[in-house]
């Protein structure tokens, strides 16, 4: 049984089709990244998935217990958690305060202080654990954004474009904190268009398009498959 399974997962707004009867499994323990162009309808999958958007058609089930119409907090409590493609903390807040919202509202929230502190500790950000959360660099907004949704504990965590506008050595040492989770026991579920910071960490791709699902399997499969040359770079998928 896979932890998350979508089927035929749908969405629209008026005449716009932005999920078009996507169809996707994500196995226990799995790094699955999701790749697509702007407008591909990548986060507002996400949406669906962690429960801000609700389906127009299709059913999602987290360990086999329907979640179709679950409000977000209660995805939340069971171990669905996410980042989001622009950091917003609560800028009056500090770090540690900001980790601690989601260390007290996640799942089993037993000790959410000391869970701050680990997932401060994780994300790099601990020593800077006493500061506003509105004074941060873009770094350091993406590892308390990291750090904020590791603190509610997930089995399950969906990362929207957290590799976005930082530099390549930024990238290392968030790359090296994601396997660090993942190492855990948490799966995840990544949509980047740092191309390269994915590729070195998925372990499987899904390719969306428009709203449908074209392709998915192994990276170098997909990375080379005729579907994804055609969406970016112009070739002739039948060719």
């Amino acid at each position: 049984m896979p932890l998350l399974a979508l089927d035929a997962l749908s969405k629209t707004y008026g005449a716009l089709v932005v999920t078009d009867a996507v169809s996707l499994d994500v196995a226990e323990g799995e790094i699955l990244g999701i790749l697509g162009p702007n407008g591909a309808g990548k986060t507002t999958l996400f949406n669906l998935i962690g429960g801000t958007v609700r389906p127009d058609f299709g059913r999602l089930r987290f360990e086999g217990r329907d979640i179709t119409t679950l409000p977000a907090a209660e995805r939340c409590r069971l171990g669905i958690s996410r980042s989001f493609q622009v950091p917003n903390p609560f800028g009056g807040m500090t770090v540690f305060e900001n980790a601690l919202v989601g260390a007290t509202f996640g799942r089993e929230p037993k000790d959410p202080e000391a869970r701050a502190l680990h997932v401060l500790e994780i994300a790099g950000m601990k020593a800077k654990a006493n500061a506003l959360a509105g004074g941060l660099t873009l770094l350091d907004r993406k590892r308390l954004e990291l750090a904020r949704a590791l603190a509610a504990n997930p089995r399950l965590l969906l990362l929207d474009e957290i590799a976005g506008g930082l530099t390549d050595s930024e990238c290392v040492f968030l790359l090296a904190a994601i396997r660090d989770v993942h190492a855990s026991g948490v799966t995840i579920v990544w949509i980047e268009h740092v191309v390269h910071a994915l590729l070195s960490v998925a372990e499987r791709l899904a390719v969306l398009n428009f709203g449908r699902l074209i392709v998915e399997g192994k990276p170098r499969e997909v990375m080379e498959s005729r579907e994804v040359r055609s969406v970016y770079l112009g070739e002739d998928a039948h060719g």
